[in-house]
This record gives C-alpha cells, structure tokens and sequence, in this order.
C-alpha cells in the first residue's frame, strides 16, 4: 500500500529493544512458532470524552509492508549487540505472513473496542506492537478530537494549520486525522502531496510587518492572489484594517481573517461593518488557540469558517487514545493478564454495534470466538485488512473513512454528542 510520495524506507527500528529480546528468547526456546493473536483497544476513553475515532489504519498498513530489516539495519543491531546472530538470520528474512483484521479508518469506537486482531506467529506478530500503537494512537487521538471540533462547527469548514505547533513528521499524520474526522482543508503541503488534502492558507503578520503600512501589503496580496483572497486584518486596528481591505480589494473581497481578541464579539463588529461597506459576501474566517469549546462557543456568531491549530495536534489535551496491544490467544487457547488495574479478556473477539429501528446506536458487543447474532439493526465492525501479510484489497480510501465517520457519528445518540463529561455515548457489551 504505497502512498505517494512517501519514502519507501525501512520502517523496522521504529520499535521497542524488548521486542527483539522477546524474539530473541521466544527463538531459543522454540515458542516463537506459536500460533498468536494479538488485539490492539483502549481499555477507557480519554477522561471527557463519549467516543474515540480509529484513525492511522492505512498508515499502519503501509508501515507493516515495510517492516524489513535490511543489510544497514542488522549491522546497527548486530554492532550494538542488541541481537545475536540467530536472530539477525531469522529478521534478515522477516515478512510479515499474517492476517490483520480491524475497524475501518473512521469508524467509532468506546472502551474495550478491539480495533486491531493481528494474527500469526509470536516472532511475527510481537515485533508489530511499538509500530502498530505509536500510529493509532497518536492518528485516534488527533481524529477524535478533530472529530469533536467539527461537531462542534456545525457546518462550517475548519482548516487545520497546526504544523509549527508539533514534530515535522506528526504534523503531516495529524493533517491527515484532521481531514479524515471532517476538516475542510490543511496548511501542510505534505500532506497535501502525500494524500490529497485540499490546502489553504494566505499570508501571516510578518508579511503585513515586511511593508511600509497595511495598505501596501493588501496591495502586493490582491496582486498576486485576486481579490477573492483572504486579507488578515488585524496586525494594528481591525476596523482600520477591514476599511483598507475593502478599499483595496473592493466589495468582492474572498474574506478577512481574525486571529486574536475576543472574536466573538470581533466577528460581530466585523460583518456589521463589512455590511455597511457593501461586501455583504466577504466571509469571516477567526483563528487563534481554537478548540471544540471555544468553537462551540462562537457558535452564535457570523463566523463563516475556522483555523485550528495547537489544540488539534496535540489531541485537544488528549494527545495519545491510550490504546494497549495485548496477546489475548496462543495455540488457539485464550490468555488473558490478569493485573488488578490492568485486566484484559481472553479470546479474539468479534464486535457488532446494535442498533435501534430508526438507526440510533444502542450497545458495543463483544463475543469470544463467535459474533453475536446479526439481524438487520446490527453491524459487523471488523474488517479484513491484511491477508498472508498483503493489504486487503477492500481496505478503504481516506475519502471513504471520511464520509463512514460522518455517517456514523450520525447515529450517535444526541448525549454522545455533547463535550460536557459523561458516560461513553454507548455501552461495551460481553457476551
């Protein structure tokens, strides 16, 4: 599953030392044969929250393609005597032959949600933890909180412009998250490049600063860009900057964009006087420290479209899903950790979401082995993803996941919905 543009390097030293400890010993003793699966949930939601988004599944898949230990790699491994010459023989032929089985990109999940099932030997499948968990749960966290600042916009299109807030490489991942769980368009060229996102963006105060008064810098931006561009109007006074907008570019002026003050009452002021001015059309983009509450809060407001940026990449104070990658079944036989905080349920499991007759979700239900009975109000959430270690060929596009999220988190009932505490929009049900 080549994404283009990305490098096509190795992505095997993107672990954890213990995994190839364990490989290493599971070697010795011969247990490394064993027949395993291993599940990948979160055993809670984030505190505050009533759903989570899968996010990073076609990343992921990408990744596990690439997970070869080249010539470079063992050196290095074999040079600071992480592995002995057994299991440097063993990684110099590892591909991974399994099956992965999971939620499709943009599908809900709540606690206990088995969202990934990777099966195939132990020195196989191990090794795929620290990869499999750095993805989804920096991609889930990043969605799900997208996810919540769209709700929260209700309509309105929102730009992702995090990358300066976060490392060059989460940014694109997140830009990617972000546009997957609804948002309209991203600041990030790579991500455009690698995956297609619509971009935007115009100009920032330094370019304003750079000319000798906001008039002249109007005047080079309408030059460049028409006057159906995006003028940033508050590098000195607002009302000034808006007047000169208008002066410069006309009435047709694309739209202001406000980045700092109180932009609720900002954006009041701002289209009376827009109005007053004659362009009725120019629309109102606010930014600045955005994050579901304040959006939910400008909500009243003539605000025609968002910028969010820190709050975004960083996963809106919940920049990881917490998720946990567990052997849950060796030799077909269930195991289970049995910890008094970290107790996991052995057995793969099969989820369904039932549903009431007029499509509201009701209950996550998870059977060992065996899927609940599916009637006409009950879906399947589990997909094949890989098979003898190649991508499924019904893994979902990003646009795909992008319309699944939003028709699924329509049947979220209206609580499910709401940023306020609670409970997960919907019980986890075993059965």
């Amino acid at each position: 599953m080549t994404v283009p543009g990305k490098d096509a390097a190795t992505t095997a030293l993107l672990t954890d030392r213990y995994e190839l400890t364990m490989l290493e010993s599971a070697l010795r003793d011969g247990t490394f044969g064993r027949q395993c699966v291993f599940e990948v949930f979160a055993r809670r939601l984030p505190d505050g929250r009533r759903y989570g988004v899968v996010a990073g599944t076609g990343r992921l898949l990408d990744a596990i393609t690439r997970f070869r230990f080249d010539d470079a790699t063992l050196e290095f491994l074999r040079g600071d005597d992480i592995i002995d010459d057994d299991t440097a023989a063993y990684l110099a032929s590892y591909r991974f032959s399994g099956e992965v089985d999971g939620y499709r990109e943009g599908e809900l999940y709540f606690p206990s949600s088995p969202i990934l099932t990777v099966s195939g030997t132990f020195g196989e499948a191990v090794v795929l933890e620290t990869l499999a968990l750095s993805i989804l749960n920096h991609d889930s966290a990043i969605a799900s909180a997208a996810a919540r600042m769209v709700t929260a916009a209700s309509g309105r299109p929102i730009i992702e412009m995090g990358s300066r807030r976060t490392h060059e490489d989460a940014a694109v991942a997140s830009a990617r998250a972000a546009y997957l769980a609804g948002f309209a368009s991203t600041s990030n060229l790579a991500a455009s490049q690698r995956y297609g996102i619509p971009t935007a963006g115009t100009a920032a105060h330094a370019f304003t600063l750079l000319h000798d008064d906001e008039r002249a810098a109007f005047e080079a931006q309408v030059a460049a860009l028409g006057p159906r561009t995006t003028l940033l109007v508050d590098t000195y006074d607002i009302t000034r900057g808006i007047e000169l907008a208008v002066e410069v570019a006309g009435p047709e002026l694309g739209a202001i964009r406000i980045d700092s003050g109180d932009l609720g009452v900002l954006a009041r002021q701002a289209r009376a006087q827009l109005d007053s001015l004659g362009a009725i059309g120019t629309k109102i983009v606010v930014s600045g420290d955005l994050d579901e509450f304040a959006i939910a809060a400008l909500g009243a407001n003539p605000v025609d479209s968002y910028g969010a940026g820190t709050a975004v990449v960083t996963g809106s104070g919940a920049p990881t899903a917490g998720m946990v990658y567990k052997l849950v079944e060796v030799d077909g036989r269930p195991v289970a950790k049995r910890s008094e905080d970290k107790t996991s349920h052995g057995g793969r499991k099969v989820a369904v979401r039932t549903h009431k007759p007029t499509g509201t979700a009701l209950a996550e239900v998870l059977s060992v082995g065996e899927p609940a009975e599916l009637d006409e109000h009950a879906r399947a959430l589990q997909i094949p993803l890989m098979r003898r270690g190649e991508v499924a060929g019904n893994v979902p596009t990003l646009s795909e996941s992008r319309t699944h999220l939003r028709n699924a988190t329509v049947t979220l009932p209206w609580d499910g919905l709401k940023l306020s505490r609670g409970e997960p929009a919907i019980p986890t049900i075993r059965t």
